[in-house]
C-alpha cells in the first residue's frame, strides 16, 4: 500500500449494534448486526518476539488480548487480511476472541471519531506525570513532576473475570470483564452462560467515552461534591445512548416498532441490556426513559423537581443528567416530524392504527438520527466551555446553552429551549444566574479589549500559539509542541505561558488577573504559604499554578463560518482546615491554611482538611486575538470549600468512601466499575 491517496478513506467491520443477546430476540435480530465505518488507519502488526502481542495497533490504540485468569493469549486478529477486508471484517460470533477485539476496535474508533468532529481537533488521552530531577533539583524538591505523551490507550478485551469493565486513569488502560449470567428469570436469559462485556456496545462507547473525557478535564475524576462523580457517568452514558441513533438499521427497526414515538418503551433508550440482565435486573442496566418494578413491568419516568434535591448516590444523580439531556432530544425530535406526520396523515396529525409505512419509517428515521446526532455534537462541544474542575450540573448547561449559541446564531430548531426546560423540569438549576433564560445562561461575553498592553501581549502568544500549532497533525508533536507553549523555549525564540502570566503579575495586573481567573498571587512568599498556596514552584517569585492545556478548536457552524478558538485551562490549589464551632458545626479555621504536599497527605487530621482546587477556562478568539469567555471556579470561594468538605466526610454521602483510597481494580464498585479508583494526590503536578 504505497501511496497514501490510494488508500480507502474507511474500514468496514462488522459488529453488534447493542449486544448478543439482542440478537437472540425474533423482534430484534434483524437490525442488531450492522457494519461499522471506520475511518481508515495504518494498523501495526505486533507479535511476541516484538513484544506484547498486540493488533490491531493504530494511532489512538493498542489491543493486548491477554486473559490472566486462564492464562491464554488469544491470536491477535490481523484486520489487513485481505480475506478480511473483502467480507468487511469477521462476522459476529461470540465465541470467537478475534471477533471481540474487532468489535471493542470498531465502537472505540466511532467515538473518538464522534469526539474529534464536535471538538474540532485531535483527542489526547490524560498525560502521565513522570519525574524530572533537573527540574526538581532547580526548585529544591525531593521530586518535580511532568507531562508525558500517551499515544495510545491499552485495551484488554478479556483481562477480568467478573462482570465488570474499567476505565483505569494510572494505567491508561480499558479492561473488560466476562462473567456467567444470573438472570432475575431464565425467561430472560438461561443462567450461567458467558456475557463479554467487550461485545456490549454501551459498555465499550461508555468506558471509551470516560478515557476521553479524563484527557480533557482530568480533574473531572476527582470528587468534590455530588455532581462531579455524577457526570462522569451521565455523560459517557449519553455518548453510548445517542449513538444508537447513528446506526441506520436499529433505528428503523425500532421506529416501525414504536410507530416513531419514541418515549415508548424501546431499545434505543436502553443501556447494556444483556449486562443488566445476566446481573438480575428485568430489563437494561440503565433506561433513560423508564424502570421495571419488582414485578418485571416497566413504567415511563416522571420528572420530580425535587429529585435534584435528593438523589446523592452518583449513578442515580447522573441518570437525572441522562434523562434531561434524551428528553430534550426527543422534544425537538418530536417537533421536527411533526410535519412528516401531518402529510402521512391528510393533516390530522394522528396515525391510524396498525404499522407505518416503511417511507413513513425513512422518513421519522432520518429525523431521529439527524437530531440524535446534532445532539451529541452539542453535549460533546460543550466540554470547551466547562470550568477544569468541580463541575456541576447547572455549569454544563450553561455551557450547552454558550457553546450552542456560539456556534448557531439562529436555533430555529429549538434545542436550547428544550434543553433548558427538561433541566428545570427536573429540579436543575445553574447558580450565580437571575433567571433560567437563556441569556442570562449564556456566559457573558468578556469585556477585555484590544488597547492595552495585556491585550496585546496576549495576542502576540496566540499569533506564536496558532502559527507553531495549527497546521501540525501529528498527536505527539502537538503535544511537545503544546508543552513548548507552556513552559517556554528558548531555542525557538518564545516565552511560554507562564512567562507571559508572569509578566502580567509583575507588572501589576494581579487583582484583575485574580477576577479574571479566580487564582490568586499574594505579594510575597509568606503571605502566599501563609494562605495555603505553595510559591516559586515554576515561578521563583510568584504563588505555584498550573496550565492544565491550551488547545486549538476549529468548528464550522451551519451558516458557513469557520470559529477558530484557543482553549487555556488554568488551576491552583491550597490547603484547607476546618474546625466545629460552638455549635458542633464544621466552619472555616481561617489561621490554619496549610501548603498542600506532594504526596497528597495533610499536616493535621485528614478528617479535618482538605485539598481545595480552584482555576479557569479561558476562551479565545484567534480571529480577533481577543478573550471571549472566562469560567472560572475561584481558589477563594469558601461555600465551595464547605460543600467540598461536607461531601468528602461523609455530611452529604457516604458513598465516597467506597471509590477513594485504593488503587486495587478489585476494590472497585458497582456495575461497569463505573467509579473508577483514584488515589488523591497520586501523579498531582504542582499547583494543579
Amino acid at each position: 500500500m504505497g501511496n497514501s491517496s490510494n488508500r480507502p478513506a474507511f474500514r468496514w467491520l462488522r459488529g453488534y449494534a447493542l449486544d448478543p443477546a439482542v440478537s437472540l430476540s425474533f423482534g430484534s435480530y434483524r437490525f442488531n448486526e450492522l457494519t461499522y465505518q471506520v475511518r481508515w488507519e495504518h494498523l501495526e502488526t505486533r507479535t511476541q518476539a516484538a513484544g506484547a502481542p498486540s493488533v490491531p495497533t493504530g494511532e489512538y490504540l493498542e489491543i493486548i488480548d491477554l486473559d490472566p485468569a486462564s492464562g491464554l493469549v488469544y491470536e491477535p486478529v490481523d484486520l489487513n487480511d485481505p480475506a478480511v477486508l473483502v467480507q468487511d471484517g469477521l462476522e459476529p460470533n461470540v465465541g470467537n476472541p478475534q471477533f471481540h477485539q474487532q468489535m471493542v476496535y470498531a465502537v472505540m474508533m466511532t467515538t473518538i471519531a464522534n469526539f474529534e468532529q464536535a471538538l474540532g481537533r485531535r483527542l489526547m488521552w490524560s498525560e502521565r506525570f513522570v519525574p524530572d530531577p533537573g527540574r526538581a533539583r532547580k526548585r529544591g524538591k525531593a521530586v518535580a513532576l511532568i507531562p508525558q505523551f500517551v499515544r495510545r490507550l491499552r485495551v484488554y478485551p478479556h483481562a477480568l473475570r467478573q462482570g465488570n469493565a474499567f476505565y483505569d486513569p494510572e494505567r491508561k488502560a480499558l479492561l473488560f470483564g466476562y462473567f456467567q449470567s444470573k438472570p432475575a428469570s431464565a425467561k430472560l436469559q438461561l443462567p450461567g452462560q458467558t456475557v463479554f462485556t467487550c461485545l456490549s456496545h454501551d459498555i465499550i462507547a461508555h468506558e471509551t467515552t470516560h478515557a476521553i473525557l479524563d484527557g480533557v478535564h482530568r480533574r473531572y475524576i476527582d470528587g468534590a461534591h455530588p455532581d462531579t462523580l455524577a457526570f462522569h457517568e451521565a455523560f459517557s452514558d449519553l455518548v453510548a445512548l445517542l449513538q444508537h441513533f447513528t446506526f441506520p438499521e436499529v433505528l428503523r427497526g425500532q421506529i416501525a416498532q414504536t410507530r416513531g414515538d419514541l418515549q415508548q418503551q424501546n431499545l434505543l433508550g436502553q443501556l447494556a441490556m444483556e449486562f443488566g440482565q445476566a446481573t438480575g435486573s428485568y430489563g437494561s442496566l440503565r433506561d433513560a426513559l423508564g424502570q421495571y418494578d419488582k414485578q418485571g413491568h416497566w413504567h415511563l419516568k416522571q420528572p420530580d423537581p425535587s429529585d435534584y434535591q435528593k438523589q446523592i448516590e452518583p449513578h442515580a444523580r447522573g441518570g437525572l443528567l441522562v434523562a434531561a439531556i434524551f428528553e430534550a432530544f426527543v422534544t425537538v425530535y418530536q417537533s421536527r416530524v411533526e410535519r412528516i406526520r401531518r402529510i402521512a396523515t391528510g393533516g390530522s396529525g394522528i396515525l391510524p392504527s396498525g404499522a407505518i409505512h416503511p417511507d413513513l419509517v425513512e422518513e421519522l428515521a432520518s429525523a431521529a438520527a439527524r437530531t440524535a446526532a446534532e445532539a451529541l455534537r452539542i453535549c460533546i462541544r460543550a466540554l470547551d466551555y466547562c470550568p477544569p474542575m468541580d463541575l456541576t450540573f447547572g455549569d454544563y448547561l450553561r455551557a450547552i446553552i454558550t457553546a450552542d449559541s456560539d456556534l448557531v446564531s439562529i436555533d430555529d430548531k429549538g434545542y436550547r429551549v428544550a434543553f433548558v426546560e427538561a433541566f428545570r423540569r427536573r429540579g436543575i438549576s445553574a447558580a450565580g444566574v437571575p433567571s433560567m433564560a437563556l441569556e442570562d445562561l449564556a456566559y457573558p461575553r468578556h469585556p477585555l479589549g484590544k488597547d492595552n498592553a495585556t491585550s496585546e501581549a496576549i495576542a502576540e502568544f496566540l499569533r506564536e500559539f496558532a502559527g507553531k500549532v495549527g497546521y501540525l497533525t501529528d498527536r505527539e508533536q502537538i503535544f511537545n509542541q503544546t508543552q513548548r507553549f507552556i513552559d517556554g523555549h528558548r531555542e525557538d525564540r518564545y516565552s511560554g505561558l507562564h512567562d507571559l502570566i508572569d509578566k502580567l503579575i509583575a507588572g501589576g495586573a494581579s487583582a484583575k488577573f485574580h477576577k479574571i481567573t479566580g487564582l490568586m498571587f499574594p505579594k510575597d512568599q509568606k503571605t502566599c504559604e501563609k494562605q495555603g498556596i505553595e510559591w516559586g514552584y515554576l515561578s521563583e517569585n510568584l504563588a505555584s499554578y498550573a496550565v492544565g492545556n491550551i488547545a486549538l478548536a476549529r468548528r464550522s457552524a451551519p451558516d458557513g463560518r469557520i470559529l477558530n478558538h484557543v482553549i487555556v485551562t488554568l488551576a491552583q490549589k491550597r490547603g484547607v482546615t476546618f474546625i466545629k464551632d460552638e455549635g458542633e458545626k464544621w466552619r472555616i479555621h481561617k489561621t490554619k491554611w496549610f501548603v498542600p504536599r506532594d504526596d497528597g497527605t495533610v499536616p493535621g487530621n485528614p478528617g479535618e482538611c482538605i485539598t481545595f482546587r480552584g482555576g479557569c477556562t479561558l476562551i479565545f478568539d484567534l480571529d480577533d486575538l481577543t478573550l471571549l469567555y472566562a469560567i472560572s471556579k475561584p481558589l477563594d470561594d469558601e461555600k465551595r470549600m464547605l460543600l467540598q468538605f461536607d461531601y468528602t466526610n461523609g455530611s452529604l454521602s457516604s458513598a465516597p468512601a467506597m471509590y477513594f483510597g485504593s488503587d486495587s481494580l478489585q476494590a472497585a464498585v458497582g456495575p461497569f466499575a463505573m467509579m473508577h479508583t483514584h488515589v488523591p494526590g497520586k501523579g498531582d503536578c504542582h499547583g494543579c
